[in-house]
């Protein structure tokens, strides 16, 4: 993050208009290109993982996975491997598509890659070379595992389940095709991958990723790695992650993710975690640490519980699993949203990572609150919502009158403290640019932009309601981006010199 002031767009993959179903790498491309063209040097996304249970990107079926919905369909037409009469009967079957139907990706696109590998040659020099560097070792093996038996890890013969070296090799040798099968997703994923990063680079756009702090039970990660994760006997979770009644949740947050055992981290020197993290910083230019929070201290739940909040806080490894990338720290985002004490924030300045700002929060009549435009220091990223938060233009919506006169007013009084010329509507319509004016003309070193709130989309564009268990990740956009659409954040870049 080089550049004093900068603008970015937070827009995941996924939500981009294309012909399959679903944004890919190829409509990727296309986005960045515009993006370029608006003068933002940032482009933030979601994990680009595998997704697994309720289609979340932050519950994969391996962290470092690439997500094989992403695949440039017409990218294997080129290559041989997809007919043209194929790909024009998949196009037919998503004309109208208007969200991402996941149940439909998942019967459609696991058999399109399938009809693709079997014309391909797996046994070419590269491929070979890729599968024997082994990244996606237990990856493509988890999911073979996983063809073959179905259900979690936890329900597999004990040998298998516990990942005895003989059971392991057994299931390579006796479904070798199948194995090779989630390798050649992986090779053909990032290879895609590349070329888009690189595409990104030569546009003067630097790409965010995105990494959660937590993995999925059900996960090559844990499969491979118990000993790593607070599990009892049986390889089923003792303890789970989430966080307590907070103001996205009055019962809190039962994420369900096994937490670490941070002792046996230890031992190893963090190595499970800093490959994760090379891996990351690999893939993309800037990489932001959700929940970063858990670093300093976490909160973990039994198992058992109903909801979090009878949880527990317990300690992080806080410096001990950072100290690697004190040279990096430019280059990583700690999402500290949520409950911050003192114990993250002296985190936070001995790292130099720079945390996040949400404008939503800003405006509860505390003139001490840190997300106020005003209260907003260099050393942050700042933002009008996330992927976990409203559209300002559906927040705006779900205000009673009464709500709304009072929400304006105080948005109206830091507009006038940051000597932004605007003049808010009876009815908020021109609140999402307020919001945007405010992200931008901010002191902080970056302002990343959720797509939704440029086009002053309502809340029909959220992406996640966390705490809710279905209709998430759904969102995408009716058409490509275009330059036209952009005109004014380009406009509003140049002003507040971004």
């Amino acid at each position: 993050m080089e550049k004093e002031r900068a603008a970015g767009v937070l827009c995941h993959i996924t939500s981009l208009a294309g012909k399959y179903g679903v944004g890919n790498l190829r409509d990727a491309a296309r986005f960045a290109v515009t993006l370029a063209k608006s003068g933002a040097t940032y482009w933030q996304i979601l994990p680009l993982v595998q997704t697994g249970f309720g289609d979340s990107p932050y519950q994969s079926v391996s962290c470092t996975s690439g997500n094989p919905y992403l695949i440039d369909l017409d990218e294997l037409g080129r290559a041989g491997l997809i007919t043209p009469k194929e790909l024009k009967a998949l196009r037919a079957r998503y004309k109208h598509s208007a969200r991402v139907d996941y149940g439909a990706l998942y019967e459609e696109r696991y058999q399109t890659l399938r009809l693709a590998f079997s014309r391909f040659a797996f046994d070419n020099e590269a491929f070979r070379a890729f599968v024997k560097e082994g990244k996606f070792e237990d990856y493509a093996l988890f999911m073979t595992a996983k063809t073959v038996y179905g259900g979690s890890f936890c329900d597999w013969d004990e040998p298998l389940k516990r990942h005895e070296p003989e059971a392991v090799e057994r299931l390579r040798t006796d479904y070798h095709e199948e194995y090779l099968f989630w390798q050649f997703l992986q090779y053909t994923f990032w290879a895609q991958w590349g070329e888009l990063h690189k595409t990104c680079l030569s546009l003067g756009i630097q790409i965010i990723g995105d990494i959660p702090l937590y993995v999925a039970y059900d996960s090559a990660d844990v499969w491979a790695h118990p000993e790593l994760f607070k599990l009892d006997e049986a390889l089923k979770p003792a303890k789970v992650a989430g966080v307590p009644p907070d103001y996205f949740s009055a019962t809190g947050q039962l994420w369900g993710n096994p937490v670490y055992d941070w002792k046996a981290h230890e031992k190893e020197g963090y190595a499970w975690w800093t490959q994760r993290l090379r891996a990351a910083l690999s893939a993309y230019d800037v990489v932001r640490i959700d929940h970063f929070r858990g670093i300093d201290r976490y909160y973990e739940i039994e198992a058992s519980a109903e909801d979090a909040r009878g949880g527990t806080w317990c300690e992080g490894p806080k410096d001990a699993l950072l100290k690697e990338f004190a040279g990096v720290r430019f280059h990583i985002i700690a999402e500290d949203l949520g409950i911050i004490d003192e114990g993250v924030r002296a985190l936070l300045q001995r790292t130099g990572f720079p945390g996040m700002k949400v404008l939503l929060f800003a405006f509860d009549g505390n003139p001490t609150n840190p997300f106020l435009p005003q209260n907003i220091e260099e050393n942050s990223i700042v933002y009008t919502g996330t992927h976990d938060n409203d559209t300002v233009r559906g927040y705006v919506q779900s205000l009673a009158p009464e709500e709304l006169l009072l929400f304006r007013s105080r948005v109206a009084q830091s507009l006038e403290e940051e000597k932004i010329s605007i003049k808010l509507d009876a009815q908020g319509k021109n609140l999402p640019e307020a919001f945007v004016r405010l992200a931008l003309s901010s002191k902080a070193k970056l302002a990343v932009i959720p797509v939704q709130d440029i086009l002053g989309l309502g809340d029909e564009a959220r992406m996640n309601f966390p705490g809710k268990s279905e209709g998430n990740w759904q969102f995408r956009l009716k058409k490509d981006v275009s330059s036209g659409d952009l005109k004014k954040f380009k406009k509003l870049i140049k002003i507040y010199r971004r």
